[in-house]
Order: structure tokens, then sequence, then C-alpha cells
């Protein structure tokens, strides 16, 4: 749930690394301003799964409680000493989508799949021989790692007729899976594209988003042939190079508060209509896609 929290803790008892004086400092800082942020989207109540009038200004104030955390971790004195690779950024967006989210899940359950996850991919088995196979099935389960997901925990239980062998398995199964980027390139998008056929092979109702603060693509990409559900850049801005972002002439977009309204409505929308679909559904229609 608390990723970005998570990133924090584990930089602060590092047995190697971030030990000198200024990385301590910093953490301190952040870590003191995390709480505050933390806090305030905990005890904001809402969006829920129904629709209300205080639903946009609930949206609102956590939009404006991540642009105030975001400018200040994104200083370019936190920037230099924790690069891209430490996720410390980057995991902000991803603690986010829990704050944005966690009350619409509730709302279904207490018991549903919220957050990072690594969810269901594919399965298969792999006994060593015919009597091997016999007794026991060899399930093995591939996961993909998600950014953030919605959805549930599955336990199953797997014999073989007629032995007393069981094997116990647990995998998340997305209904909302999300991919979170600084910025979204060409190959970002090409990888989502990958990750989300991958998903609806063994998953054909779940809903994939890209969710990225800056967009690096240009005309030439042709959106169409990605089946991504939706594509959001929070700050409606093109991607600018870090050590451009710190000079004086650069004017950095807020997020906007009317494209959360947007992704928020799209997962609560999708996840409180029926998913009406497959052949018999089709047949009565007289078309099946």
């Amino acid at each position: 749930m608390y990723i970005h929290g998570n990133n924090l803790y584990q930089k602060e008892n590092h047995k190697t690394k971030y030990r000198d004086p200024l990385s301590k400092k910093y953490l301190k800082e952040i870590r003191l301003e995390y709480n505050v942020w933390k806090q305030a989207n905990l005890s904001l109540i809402g969006p829920r799964k129904i629709k209300t009038e205080q639903d946009f200004q609930v949206i609102s104030e956590r939009t404006r409680l991540l642009n105030e955390y975001k400018d200040f971790v994104d200083q370019q004195k936190y920037a230099e000493k924790f690069d891209s690779r430490s996720n410390l950024h980057s995991s902000i967006l991803e603690e986010f989508m829990f704050y944005l989210f966690k009350d619409l899940v509730q709302d279904f359950s207490n018991d549903a799949l919220l957050g990072k996850s690594r969810t269901f991919k594919d399965i298969f088995f792999k006994p060593n021989s015919y009597e091997d196979m016999l007794a026991n099935p060899n399930t093995l389960i591939e996961r993909k790692d998600h950014d953030f997901a919605i959805g549930v925990k599955v336990l199953s239980k797997i014999k073989c007729q007629g032995s007393e062998k069981q094997e116990k398995h647990v995998w998340d199964l997305p209904a909302v899976a999300i991919e979170c980027k600084t910025y979204l390139d060409k190959t970002m998008l090409q990888d989502a594209s990958t990750a989300l056929e991958q998903l609806r092979h063994r998953n054909p109702n779940a809903m994939y988003i890209v969710v990225s603060e800056w967009l690096k693509l240009t005309e030439s990409v042709n959106l169409k042939k990605f089946k991504i559900d939706q594509i959001y850049v929070l700050r409606k801005q093109k991607n600018t190079d870090r050590e451009f972002r710190y000079l004086d002439t650069y004017v950095k977009n807020p997020i906007y508060e009317d494209v959360i309204d947007n992704l928020f409505n799209q997962v609560r929308d999708f996840l409180t209509t029926p998913w009406e679909g497959g052949i018999s559904f089709g047949l009565q229609k007289g078309y099946l896609l």
C-alpha cells in the first residue's frame, strides 16, 4: 500500500547506502513532509462507490496535496542525491493511486487486492515423469509485476484424481492494472501494450491503464495500434530532460485535477458496471465484439 513510504524506510535503514550525513539529512526532511502527506490523505475520505456532489472536491484536494508533496520531493537537491534508479520520486505516484482508490475499493470488500502487485500471467505444469504426474501436477504459476492493481487474491488447491497430494497456490488476479511512469516514451508504450496482451490472454475482462506525468512521444506514433484502455498524461505536457527542469525559464505544469478526476471515474464506472460479454451474449445482439 505505502510504496513510497516503504521506499523511504529502506533508504533510512540501508546498511551500506545513504549513510552519509547529507543523505540522512535529506531523508529526514522528506520523511517529515511524507508523514504530513500520508496523514492528510488517510484523513480525507472518498470518493466512494456511490457518486456524490462532493467527489470532485475531494479529488481536487487529493491532487493539491500530491502537487504540494511532489514539488517538495522534486527539488533539485533531492533529485541529484536520489537518482531515478532509487525509485524515490516515481514511487510517489504509485502510493497516490492507493489514496485515490482506497475508499472506492473498500466499499466492495476489505479483502480486495489494492496496490503494487505480482499478478497472474500464466499457469503450466512440469512433472518430472509420468509416474510423478499421476501423483502430483507440479503446477507453476508465472507472474507479472504491476505498479498498481485493483483485484482479488485467488487461493487455489490443485490435485490429481486419486492422489492424496495437494498443491496450494495463491496469486493476484487484477480487474484493473495501472502502470505509473514519470514520462512515457515509445519503448515504454510498446512494453505496456505487450503486458496488456499477456494479461488479457488469461483475464479478458481486465482494464489496463498507463499514467504518466510527462509524455515523450511524437505525432508519428500510431496510438490506435495499442489496445491500452487509456493513457493519462497528468501534467498535459511533453517531457523535458531533468537538467532542464531546474532552469529559471522552464515552466512546469501542475498535475491537473480534471485528469485525475477522469481517471478515477473511468475506473469507478468500470468496477460498478456489469462486464457483459462472451459468445452467448454477443449472439443475442447478432455481433460478437
